[in-house]
């Protein structure tokens, strides 16, 4: 059976975090991505990677414009295993905590969280102020997580796409999804 996941960019810095959650899930089977970027993340993509729109775009299985309120994934009866949003810039932070719907990544952010399902935002801000905090613990109180994209070391990274993918690979595993590869640790060990 074939699971749909919404994957959202947003503006922030770090564009990479959702190139390599499509590249991730390209990999796996059963999995169905929907794809929403935002206009700052589109900047940030021509800004900080070497990926053309049209590559990140044929990376996932649908491909929703961000002004697109009437989209599939902007309703609660388009089943849905949850949503990513990597990464997640505070403005969206914002908009998501405060159900400000102005564009389709926020609206499909609300309808995952109105109907009780996964949303999980890769935050990239530092350093916090309390209007982050706070939006952060909106989230939260309404069953969102907020999943920093922190860096873990047991793994020894060699580069920073070790470090990168191993981020998005663990915020992936919020879903109960299996990450080929993905190093745990394990009381002193990594599997």
């Amino acid at each position: 059976m074939t699971r749909r996941l919404i994957i959202g960019i947003s503006g922030a810095s770090g564009f990479q975090y959702g190139y390599n959650a499509l590249k991730i899930l390209q990999n796996l089977s059963g999995i169905e991505t929907h794809l929403v970027v935002s206009k700052g993340a589109d900047m940030t993509r021509a800004l900080e990677t070497p990926y053309s729109k049209e590559e990140v775009m044929a990376m996932a299985d649908v491909v929703h414009p961000i002004g697109n309120l009437g989209a599939a994934i902007s309703s609660g009866s388009f089943r849905t295993a949850g949503m990513l949003v990597a990464p997640c810039s505070m403005r969206s932070l914002a908009a998501i905590a405060h159900g400000d719907n102005n564009n389709l990544l926020t609206r499909a952010a609300d309808v995952v969280l109105k109907e009780r399902r996964r949303l999980v935002l890769m935050v990239r801000e530092s350093p916090l102020n309390l209007a982050h905090l706070d939006n952060m613990k909106r989230v939260t109180e309404m069953g969102g997580i907020i999943f920093p994209p922190v860096p873990a070391f047991y793994q020894q990274p060699q580069s920073v796409d070790d470090i990168v993918t191993h981020s998005v690979g663990r915020a992936l595993e919020m879903f109960d999804l299996e990450i080929p590869d993905l190093p745990h640790w394990n009381g002193g060990t990594t599997q």
